[in-house]
C-alpha cells in the first residue's frame, strides 16, 4: 500500500500542479521510464548474442562427437545441442550427481580451465561398448572401476581433441584434458559465486541416451568475449575461402585408413577338428585357387582379385572394380 496516496498529499500535488510548480510533461514522462533490477550476485556477463555464437560453436562440435565416436566405439551416435544458459559456478556444481564424470581441461592459450560434465550412463555404456558388449548402460548407478577410469579418460581425450576445430574461427586453442574427476568436490575450478555459461548436448549412444555440460566460465572467455558474437563468427567463415577448405577436406580424407579384407573363401568344421588344428595342416576351402576372390573395403565388397605373390609376400592382384549399381 506504499504507493497509495494520502488524502493530504493529493491535495498538495493538485495545487502543486495549479501554481506551475510541477509540469503535467514531466510527469508523463517520468511515469513512463522504467526501473530495471540488477542482481549484483548473478551480473549478467553473457549476453544472449554470446550464448547464440557459443550453440553454433557447439552445433559444429556435435557433429564432430557424432562422426567420430563411432569410430571408437562400432555404434551410432547422435549429438545436438539443447540449449545454453547462463549461471553461477555454484547452481551448477550444486545440480551435479554422485558419481559423475567431470574433466577439467586447459583452455590453452586462455586463463583458466573449462569443465565438461558427462552422464554417468553414457560412460558406462562407452566402457561396455570398448569391452566387446552391446553398449548398454547400468540399471543402478555405481563407482567407477580403475579399469573403467582409464577407458572413460581415453574416450573423454579423444572428446577435448575435437574441440580445436570449432573453435578455430575464433580463436586456435589447444585444449588438454589435465584430470577426470568423479566428485563435484574435487572440482572446484572457480569461486562458487563466479558466472558460468553451461551449454548442453544431448548424446544418444545406439539405446542409451544421456547428457553433456560444458561448463564456460567468464574468466576463461573474458579475453575473446568481443569475439563472441554472430557477425565476427560469419565474417570470420566467409574470410576462408571455399578452395582451401576443399583442399584441407582432400588432405583429411587421404590421411584415412581404411582396412581392406581380401577373402579367400568359407569352409564348416567341427570344433573338435578346430582345438586340434596343428601348424601344416589343410583346410579344404569352398573356392578354387585359380577363381577371383572378394575384396572388401570395411565392410562393402568392392573389388575381384586372383591370389598370389610377390617377394615371398601374400598378395592379391585386383581384376575388376565393383560398382553400387553392380551390386
Amino acid at each position: 500500500m506504499g504507493d497509495v496516496l494520502s488524502q493530504d498529499e493529493i491535495d498538495n500535488l493538485l495545487k502543486a500542479l495549479s501554481t506551475g510548480e510541477i509540469d503535467a510533461d514531466e510527469m508523463k514522462e517520468d511515469a513512463g521510464k522504467s526501473v530495471k533490477e540488477y542482481d549484483f550476485k548473478r551480473p549478467a556477463k553473457f549476453s544472449k548474442e554470446h550464448l547464440r555464437t557459443l550453440e553454433i560453436i557447439f552445433e559444429h562440435y556435435g557433429r564432430l562427437i557424432s562422426t567420430n565416436l563411432p569410430v571408437y566405439l562400432r555404434k551410432s551416435c547422435q549429438v545436438s545441442v539443447v540449449n545454453s544458459e547462463a549461471l553461477t559456478f555454484s547452481e551448477f556444481t550444486n545440480s551435479l550427481a554422485n558419481p559423475v564424470i567431470l574433466g577439467i581441461v586447459n583452455f590453452q592459450p586462455l586463463n583458466g580451465n573449462i569443465m565438461v560434465e558427462l552422464g554417468s550412463n553414457l560412460g558406462f555404456a562407452m566402457v561396455d561398448r570398448l569391452l566387446g558388449g552391446q553398449g548398454d548402460a547400468l540399471d543402478k548407478s555405481r563407482e567407477f572401476s580403475e579399469i573403467e577410469m582409464s577407458l572413460v579418460e581415453k574416450m573423454m581425450a579423444v572428446c577435448i581433441s575435437l574441440l580445436r576445430e570449432p573453435w578455430k574461427n575464433v580463436l586456435d586453442l589447444n585444449p588438454v584434458l589435465e584430470r577426470v574427476e568423479t566428485n563435484p568436490q574435487f572440482a572446484q575450478i572457480i569461486a562458487p559465486t563466479e558466472m558460468i555459461a553451461i551449454v548442453t548436448l544431448n548424446i544418444k549412444i545406439g539405446d542409451v541416451e544421456g547428457l553433456m555440460n560444458v561448463c564456460l566460465p567468464y574468466f576463461t572467455l573474458e579475453s575473446i568475449m568481443d569475439k563472441l558474437n554472430t557477425k565476427f563468427w560469419f565474417s570470420t567463415m566467409q574470410d576462408s575461402s571455399e578452395e582451401d577448405y576443399t583442399e584441407h577436406m582432400q588432405d583429411m580424407i587421404q590421411h584415412v585408413s581404411v582396412p581392406i579384407i581380401a577373402k579367400l573363401g568359407d569352409s564348416s568344421i567341427t570344433v573338435t577338428d578346430f582345438v586340434n588344428l596343428q601348424i601344416g595342416d589343410v583346410i579344404r576351402l569352398s573356392s578354387k585357387v585359380d577363381e577371383e576372390m572378394d575384396i572388401f573395403v570395411g565392410n562393402i565388397k568392392k573389388f575381384k582379385a586372383l591370389p598370389g605373390a610377390t617377394k615371398k609376400l601374400y598378395a592379391v592382384r585386383v581384376t575388376e572394380v565393383i560398382r553400387e549399381e553392380e551390386e
